[in-house]
């Protein structure tokens, strides 16, 4: 007998009694805490200056687009996000591509320091970047003398260095997930002729879809909003990335800055990462939990 999802729901809250409620209201408070400030930031991009410092949430006289003309053209925030989209998809696709099959050597093949290898890789996720920001400089810095299309002030050197920020998670994540995948399809094309090679690209990594496209949407995500990383290693204003530019904008008037530029160019950084999520939600959702139903 199939019970209804009422049904279901309604049985799951007896169950859980009073945690339910309180989970629910946790909820409830931690969705209007992020809502709340994105909602005043869009109302905020198309006010004037007069409306920004009066009445925090009442409507605009009218909607002033050009704060959106003056952030994308006057304050360079087009250039910027320029800059952030050739980054981030080149350290994205890096990441992805050294990553899984680092994840996949590891998670698959035992080999005699295997497991040394996989506790080395996790490990990064014990330091903070803030740690690593000297030695990087420094690092990055030799590697230009030698190459210097990858030194300090080019997108190379800042595209390695988000894919050696991004590996020690994303590892982790992957390698998990492929523990989980069924050895027998991979069995059966290796007795059948099958590379190694050819097993991982056209038979596993199809089947770890959910998983990649879950990682891929966090390294996104972190990549896009990285300010620390950047700030370092790009200190010439053309080779600046979005959050670079947002931060020139709130600080280079001092108590003089264009604040209905400054909300437009925030907006401008947070619509696309919301409408990447808001497409993707569902795969987020399917490979957060697909390991764990396998």
């Amino acid at each position: 007998m199939y019970l209804s999802r009422k049904s279901v729901r309604k049985d799951r809250r007896t169950r859980l009694g009073p945690l339910s409620a309180l989970s629910h209201v946790a909820l409830v408070v931690w969705t209007v805490l992020m809502i709340v400030p994105i909602l005043w930031t869009f109302l905020a991009s198309v006010k004037s200056e007069e409306e920004i410092f009066g009445d925090a949430w009442s409507l605009p006289a009218s909607l002033r687009w050009d704060n959106f003309a003056r952030a994308w053209e006057q304050a360079h925030i087009g250039q910027y996000m320029l800059n952030s989209v050739i980054v981030v998809s080149f350290s994205t696709l890096g990441t992805m591509l050294l990553g899984s099959m680092a994840a996949y050597v590891l998670a698959r093949y035992p080999f005699r320091g295997n497991r040394g290898f996989y506790l080395l890789f996790v490990s990064g996720l014990a330091f903070p970047v803030y740690l690593a920001l000297t030695p990087l400089f420094f690092v990055v810095q030799n590697m230009g003398r030698v190459i210097p299309f990858i030194g300090l002030n080019t997108h190379a050197g800042v595209v390695l260095v988000y894919i050696a920020y991004s590996m020690p998670f994303t590892i982790f994540f992957l390698a998990a997930f492929f523990r989980t995948l069924p050895t027998a399809v991979a069995e059966a094309a290796l007795v059948d002729g099958a590379s190694h090679t050819r097993i991982f690209f056209q038979i596993m990594l199809p089947m770890a879809r959910p998983g990649l496209v879950s990682i891929t949407i966090f390294n996104v995500l972190g990549q896009w909003n990285q300010y620390q990383l950047p700030l370092v290693l790009l200190q010439e204003r053309d080779k600046w990335v979005l959050t670079q530019g947002i931060a020139d904008i709130s600080t280079a008037a001092g108590y003089d800055q264009d604040w209905s530029a400054l909300f437009a160019a925030l907006t401008l950084a947070i619509l696309p990462m919301l409408v990447v999520y808001t497409v993707f939600q569902r795969q987020i959702q399917s490979g957060l939990t697909a390991g764990a139903l396998k």
